[in-house]
């Protein structure tokens, strides 16, 4: 049965090091100590609830598909229904803040809503005592992935962040190169994606196949899809009537509304081997170079530079993100392979080119007798079965919420740093950019009204 919804819808250098140490044992401590469980062990199956049932959240269902599907929720009934035939025995809702009114009997819930929803529905759960899996990123903006980390150490539950190939062996392989100083001190990393969704210019437009043909929000309305919930989807976002421009994904993740573009999403993919491997956290400085921001569209192509300061026995690195057309130095004069998408390393003695599924030392010429160290760090069940296990055993998970929101905060200060123009000071204990009061309006957001962060 279909519950239907209610329709209403600088510092001090002291202060910053505090900062970074107790935000460093909070992650380790999430990494290490054991979940308060709810009496759950290998042998018993978890009761989980699904927000967001259809496109990536299928996928997601499927990959936990081996526990309890007891509640699924999709603000698109024809999604929910195939769901719900799979799951005949499921709880059926297309407002997840029912589904979690009605949440006594779920042990977990995995979250595969839009962006904008992301933490509107994980922060509740946490607070329920239920463990979470979200997808990535993890929030929409900063001040929501501050409340998710602190309401994930409070809760002690088993938590993990939809960054699927952070469980891969090859990333496991690069960081202990990276880390056993095989190409030296890193102080340069670049990464980098060729996809071109978002606002282009004309001259991106005529080079690529995936255009937005609307620049401005659109003021008419196309018919609302059959079972589409419209006004559940809009959530916290500004009301508008509905258009195709927007729906199904991943038409909504160009808008900033709705998301943050290339940058958050495949930046928490690409971004998380640097972030991992250089044990990085809050950068000191932002900068971002790209086209004139659009109001309401993220760019296709845009770059974000990172300064970070030494971390132990690492150097200050700088992290530059590339996407759409802009590429590093390196790239562009052929100094390395022309991978489609990329993590590269500049180590004092060396660099080292991975993407998701392969990584070369280079020049390779100079690493053709290398003797590569022996694996140190164990492989992964699988992302979600590492999750799965984590909720019955209290193991560490890899992309746990302290991890991940670190991780998403730095990926949204890069956008920020765009759409604002400026080189941003980042405070990180005070959550603001020194030298730029106006960009609080971007570090927090507002509700529509009927909607609320808890």
């Amino acid at each position: 049965m279909t519950n239907h919804p209610n329709s209403q819808s600088q510092p001090s250098r002291r202060n910053r090091r505090h900062f970074l140490q107790r935000l460093a044992f909070a992650s380790s401590a999430c990494l290490s100590c054991p979940t308060l469980l709810r009496g759950q062990g290998l042998n018993n199956k978890l009761n989980i609830g699904i927000i967001g049932a259809g496109g990536r959240g299928a996928a997601n269902t499927g990959a936990v598909s081996g526990e309890n599907i007891v509640a699924l929720c999709d603000v698109f009934e024809d999604r929910l229904n195939q769901a719900g035939s799979q799951y005949p025995g499921a709880r059926r809702y297309v407002d997840f803040r029912r589904l979690l009114d009605a949440a006594d009997d779920l042990d977990a819930v995995v979250v595969s809503t839009a962006e904008h929803t992301h933490a509107l529905a994980t922060l509740p759960a946490l607070k329920l005592g239920k463990h979470v899996y979200c997808e990535k990123p993890l929030t929409h903006s900063i001040e929501e992935s501050r409340l998710i980390a602190q309401a994930a150490a409070q809760a002690r539950v088993a938590t993990q962040m939809g960054t699927q190939i952070h469980a891969s062996d090859n990333y496991r392989r690069v960081i202990e190169l990276v880390r056993g100083g095989a190409i030296g001190p890193v102080r340069e990393v670049h990464t980098w994606v060729d996809r071109a969704w978002g606002w282009q210019t004309p001259e991106e437009a005529a080079a690529n196949h995936d255009i937005v043909s609307v620049q401005d929000r659109p003021t008419d309305a196309s018919p609302i899809p059959a079972g589409l919930h419209w006004d559940l989807f809009l959530g916290p976002a500004p009301e508008r009537p509905f258009n195709e421009v927007y729906y199904p994904g991943p038409k909504w993740y160009r808008w900033w509304d709705f998301g943050s573009g290339t940058m958050s999403d495949m930046g928490s993919h690409i971004n998380d081997l640097p972030f991992w491997a250089l044990k990085l956290q809050a950068p000191h400085t932002i900068e971002a170079e790209g086209p004139e921001p659009h109001p309401e569209i993220a760019p296709a192509s845009m770059l974000a530079r990172y300064h970070y300061g030494p971390r132990g026995d690492m150097p200050a690195v700088t992290m530059t993100w590339h996407q759409g057309t802009m590429k590093p130095r390196q790239y562009t004069e052929g100094m390395i392979p022309k991978w489609g998408l990329g993590i590269l390393f500049v180590g004092d003695q060396g660099m080292l080119l991975s993407d998701y599924g392969k990584h070369v030392l280079l020049p390779e010429e100079k690493f053709r007798d290398f003797v590569r160290p022996d694996p140190s760090i164990p492989s992964s069940p699988g992302h979600h079965a590492e999750w799965i296990e984590a909720c019955k055993t209290g193991k560490p998970t890899g992309s746990n919420f302290a991890y991940a929101a670190a991780l998403t905060e730095a990926n949204h200060l890069g956008n920020v740093a765009y759409r604002l123009g400026r080189k941003l000071e980042w405070d990180a204990t005070a959550m603001k950019a020194t030298n730029c009061p106006e960009a609080d309006r971007l570090i927090r957001k507002t509700y529509r009204q009927g909607w609320r962060i808890l």
